[in-house]
């Protein structure tokens, strides 16, 4: 059986270009893993395997590998830096123990850093800070340190500090030991020497080191008194001390270096086996019902308790589907069969692997705290609990934001729908926030993303992986409607001519719920005017109808429907009058209730060099975007607003030219809000003229 406490499940997580696919290429490089660096701007890192990644530049998928250092095992998880595929990042922190927050030295907390390090908080994830890129122009290690504390509201505990900057960046001083690790140029990791600090840097060691003291010491009243009294802890207490905070997430170790110099990378690897928990130290996963209520019991990690395991992706490739797959208590064998609590159904794991990027080692089994690939399942999807069949339970379900941006598209070739279909259902199946819908009055495919970057790359995959050429529509904004008026009505529904008549009497409360509480249906009946069993009825009528809204037919937002009053007919009165009815009232008291068109607004956050921040504001003012915060740094402006969806299309283009190519941007669904008369005119009588062309 595999020692749990020599096991540590990892994420690396940063924004776009702050080099956590090159800090993982050399730690596969120190751990042995690999014998050749593969560089990111060559298209040949080991973890970016899809060709949109090498051509890009970035990392689009998450990506697993299984790797060893001073006897600990590594489950690494390589994830992507840009907004539009922060799922990927969501999903993989869900199923890790630890991570490693990768900063650029000159760019420090940028946009999409932040929102990571939410999604870090959220699932309660320990970390390390390392803080990369410092032989860069404009690098500076205490300015990031400064916003780690500020932007993030984390406590940075810094570990070492390093020697030289900018171009002159040769190594780090470990505060802990007092020693100096100082690289030479020949690029290899291994060519280092560990001397005395350099006496320019003795009395910043000193004074950092204090500090690392007095937070560490903070973890254990003992260690504390102690050091009160006027003695140093040892450096065994200290690291138990920093252990806990670090587990208990109270402050971050911070680490520094240059994974393109190769500089830097052994202490971070020493940090995660050091301080990092192991699976059986993080808070044991909660277990739900089918409702989503939690039921007081946790899979608890242990090889002897009952298998419990979370499926947290799914991928495509030349050999089938591999699901894979977070193993939180029990075993799991080849040739076992295993429940999927959300279909009810079993299936047999017909092959287990171990992966490594996008090639794979086969296993026999594996146990709580691992992280495999299931070969060949068929119904399982990401977020799906598989477990013992004996002893079933379902584990917190993941979450996935609604997309925002829509594209239509249809085959060149004729008669290339049934191919684009299959395919477009793989890729639904690989990426929960990706959807495909069908328009029943067009028949056109409709595919739904969270951003253009996002739809790109799937258009892409279409035609590369799959060979199909599609032809592709103009990007459609993700309307809503909601209405802005309480209004008492009442609908009679009375068809009597003859034979078995249909009668349903109902009075009713249309009016706008709370932000967020979507679809709300209440009774006020008193006296049986309304009979309760024709209730839920009157309640699937209102329901059905709230994914067509009066003014251009898109999906209604936060509605709340109160039946009051009403009248039936002994004979004639039945469920499905009383649903017509609903239907019927719903469809003539709308249009009175102050109906109107909500817009998506994004969180826009923009880096820019100061001397295009005037050009930049300015040009998100046209684009209707409200101002929210402006920072300026030494290496340039920071820039905040909600800006309208429909006003960013192409905004990475319009930015670059504003910018001459130094401007970036991150952009997340924010909220909806009331569309402008003019705008929404516009967006209404578009969307009619569709609904006629069909």
């Amino acid at each position: 059986m595999k020692d749990l406490t020599r096991y540590r499940n990892i994420g690396i997580f940063a924004h776009v270009d702050a080099g956590k696919t090159t800090t993982t290429e050399r730690i596969l490089k120190l751990t042995g893993k690999i014998h050749k660096i593969g560089e990111v701007h060559e298209g040949a890192a080991t973890t970016d395997f899809m060709e949109q990644e090498q051509e890009r530049g970035i990392t689009i998928q998450s990506a697993a590998t299984t790797c060893f250092w001073n006897e600990h095992q590594l489950n690494i998880i390589d994830t992507p830096g840009h907004v539009d595929f922060t799922i990927e990042v969501y999903r993989s922190l869900k199923v890790l123990d630890g991570g490693i927050g990768v900063f650029c030295g000159s760019g420090g907390v940028e946009p999409q850093s932040e929102t990571n390090w939410r999604y870090a908080n959220d699932s309660k994830v320990a970390r390390v800070i390392y803080i990369n890129k410092l032989d860069r122009t404009g690098a500076d290690f205490y300015r990031v340190v400064q916003q780690v504390d500020k932007i993030l509201g984390a406590k940075p505990m810094v570990m070492v500090l390093p020697i030289g900057i900018e171009e002159k960046f040769c190594g780090v001083v470990d505060l802990l030991t007092r020693k100096a690790w100082i690289w030479d140029e020949s690029g290899d990791p291994m060519n280092y020497a560990i001397k005395d600090v350099p006496a320019d840097m003795v009395d910043d060691v000193e004074t950092w080191r204090e500090k690392l003291i007095e937070l560490a010491v903070d973890q254990d009243d003992a260690v504390m008194e102690q050091y009160l009294e006027g003695n140093e802890p040892s450096i065994d207490d200290l690291k138990r001390c920093i252990r806990k905070g670090t587990r208990d997430r109270a402050f971050f170790p911070t680490y520094c270096g240059s994974s393109f110099k190769n500089k830097g990378v052994q202490l971070v690897l020493d940090a995660v086996v050091d301080y990092l928990p192991n699976p059986m130290e993080v808070t044991p996963q909660p277990e739900v019902d089918l409702d989503g209520e939690e039921t007081g019991e946790f899979a608890i990690v242990d090889p002897n308790r009952p298998l419990r395991a979370l499926a947290f992706k799914i991928m495509d490739d030349r050999y089938g589907a591999l699901t894979f797959t977070r193993l939180y208590s029990g075993k799991l064998s080849k040739g076992d069969t295993v429940l999927n609590t959300a279909t009810g159904k079993t299936e047999r794991v017909s092959r287990l692997v171990e992966m490594h990027a996008n090639s794979r080692e086969e296993i026999e089994s594996a146990q709580a705290g691992d992280i495999v690939a299931i070969v060949g399942m068929k119904n399982v999807r990401t977020g799906h609990t598989i477990c013992d069949p004996k002893n079933p339970a379902t584990l917190e379900p993941m979450v996935f934001p609604d997309p925002v941006i829509s594209i239509s598209v249809k085959p060149k070739q004729k008669g290339g729908e049934e191919k684009m279909g299959a395919a477009l259902t793989k890729m639904v199946q690989e990426d929960p926030s990706f959807h495909m819908v069908t328009d029943q009055e067009s028949g056109e495919t409709i595919l739904k993303g969270m951003g253009e970057l996002h739809l790109d790359i799937k258009v892409d995959i279409l035609k590369r992986t799959h060979g199909i050429e599609v032809e592709v529509g103009e990007p459609q904004v993700a309307y809503r409607e909601s209405i802005t008026k309480r209004l008492e009505d009442e609908y009679t529904h009375k068809k009597q001519s003859g034979g078995s008549g249909q009668f349903a009497k109902i009075g009713y409360v249309i009016e706008p719920g709370e932000v967020g509480t979507g679809f709300q249906f209440e009774s006020k009946v008193t006296g049986g005017s309304v009979p309760r069993e024709y209730w839920p009825a009157v309640e699937k009528g209102f329901e059905s109808c709230i994914d067509k809204g009066v003014l251009a037919g898109f999906p209604c937002l936060d509605l709340k429907f109160t039946l009051l009053e009403g009248g039936f007919h002994p004979v004639d009165s039945s469920a499905m009058a009383f649903e017509i009815a609903a239907k019927a009232a719903y469809r003539q008291s709308l249009p009175k209730a102050g109906p109107q068109l909500l817009e998506p607004i994004m969180n826009v956050d923009v880096f820019t060099p100061d001397d295009y921040m005037g050009d930049v504001i300015g040009d998100l003012n046209r684009r209707r975007g409200m101002m929210k915060s402006q920072e300026t740094s030494q290496t340039g402006a920071r820039i905040k607003a909600d800006v309208p969806l429909s006003e960013m299309f192409g905004y990475i283009s319009d930015l670059r030219t504003m910018t001459s190519g130094r401007g970036q941007f991150s952009m997340s669904f924010s909220h909806y809000a009331p569309c402008p008369n003019n705008i929404a005119e516009e967006v209404i009588k578009a969307a009619k003229e569709r609904q006629a062309a069909k």
